[in-house]
């Protein structure tokens, strides 16, 4: 097994960091922590890469504590933002923060890690007292200096408000807080948190007189659109099924581009480096092959969602682009292509035809079917015919029908 540091820079993890020699992390065992907060009742996939760091740490040794946070979600991260946050009631809050920690079970299933949630601090602590033990100690120059804030408060900002000015303080405390009570040192987290993470160490260094570090990870950019990792047209790619489905989620990584399948083998998957090095040899004698992808994607998926969804997400993406046969699915992976397209039951194909909406009148479904357009379990169709269960429909490339 490599170093830490090694692994890390290899796979790109490394951003910016406050240690004075990186080596430092390939020493005793160090207790970490990494947050996130509950804006929403699932995390994404730009959450993923930073968790995929974490296992690193992890099996090198290191401890992690993991926060939700409770508080910070009731205030907003206002990093990046243009204008303030929606905020969100308690109720909210509290549906979301057990939906992360579920998540957080999941990615780091049989590893060894303790959960935390800032709100059950901060509840207890007075504003006055705050004011006094941890305010007095920070100064106005090193908030006002945060990049959120100069870009609010710039000409083309729209203002930031009190709450959301704090915020790096209130984090800061976190780091303060786990420091004290857990051991924490070193925090983690994505390049975009580097000047929030300081203030928990500039807070250690001043109150406790102790040393403590941050490390960041670069934030991910797509390479072909130049666009911030883990959107897509329609939005975020989540890791909550219910928001994006595991089909959905298994597809996205299988359609990522040829010039940003390898940083991403090496973050968002475990596998060894010399293997990773194997299976891009192949892809670059083949790319249309995709075998890096479909590496890649089912890696991922595995993680998220376990090895019975990702095989059902790999049998339903056979069965459309026709190397399987629908009657070849279990029952769960015939549940699932049946999220993914249309159904009916079986019949007439003329009637399916028109009532799927695959054609809009029997002139139409006389005209594709002599034309040969339609097939049925891959077979092409001349005439209309009785269609039994399970059977798959297509006209075309990518138009679908699911007989159950």
């Amino acid at each position: 097994m490599n170093k830490l540091s090694q692994e890390l820079e290899t796979r790109g993890f490394i951003h910016q960091h406050t240690f004075s020699d990186i080596l430092k992390l390939n020493e005793s065992p160090i207790t970490f922590y990494w947050g996130v907060d509950p804006s929403a009742d699932s995390m994404t996939i730009g959450n993923l890469a930073p968790a995929m760091m974490i296992k690193h740490f992890l099996q090198h040794g290191h401890k992690a504590v993991l926060l939700v946070g409770g508080a910070t979600g009731l205030i907003g991260d206002p990093d990046g933002k243009k204008q303030e946050r929606e905020l969100k009631d308690v109720n909210n809050i509290a549906q979301n923060k057990q939906a992360i920690v579920d998540q957080y079970n999941a990615i780091f299933d049989g590893l060894d890690f303790t959960v935390v949630d800032n709100y059950d601090w901060f509840a207890h602590i007075h504003y006055m007292d705050f004011l006094r033990d941890i305010g007095k100690h920070i100064p106005m120059s090193s908030m006002l200096d945060r990049e959120f804030v100069k870009s609010r408060l710039g000409e083309q900002g729209s203002g930031i408000s009190y709450a959301e000015f704090s915020y790096s303080l209130i984090q800061g405390y976190d780091f303060l807080h786990l420091f004290r009570e857990h051991g924490v040192t070193l925090q983690l987290s994505g390049a975009d948190q580097w000047g929030n993470c300081l203030s928990g160490v500039e807070m250690i260094r001043k109150l406790e007189g102790a040393e403590a570090n941050v490390l960041t990870m670069p934030l991910i950019v797509n390479k072909t659109t130049g666009a911030k990792f883990g959107k897509s047209e329609d939005g975020a790619v989540w890791l909550d099924p219910q928001k994006t489905s595991v089909y959905e989620f298994y597809q996205w990584w299988r359609n990522v581009g040829d010039a940003d399948v390898a940083d991403y083998l090496k973050i968002f998957t475990m596998m060894p480096l010399e293997g990773i090095d194997a299976l891009l040899a192949e892809f670059t004698g083949n790319e249309a092959a995709r075998t890096a992808q479909k590496a890649l994607a089912y890696e991922v998926t595995k993680t998220v969602h376990g090895t019975a969804q990702v095989d059902a997400a790999v049998a339903v993406t056979d069965v459309l682009f026709g190397n399987l046969s629908v009657d070849q699915l279990t029952n769960e992976q015939s549940e699932m292509l049946a999220t993914q397209i249309p159904t009916t039951a079986a019949g007439d194909l003329s009637r399916i035809l028109l009532t799927s909406g695959i054609a809009s009148s029997n002139s139409e479904v006389r005209r594709l079917l002599s034309a040969g357009s339609v097939t049925v379990n891959g077979q092409k169709v001349a005439e209309t015919c009785t269609v039994t269960a399970p059977s798959l429909i297509k006209k075309g490339k990518n138009t679908f029908v699911y007989v159950q």
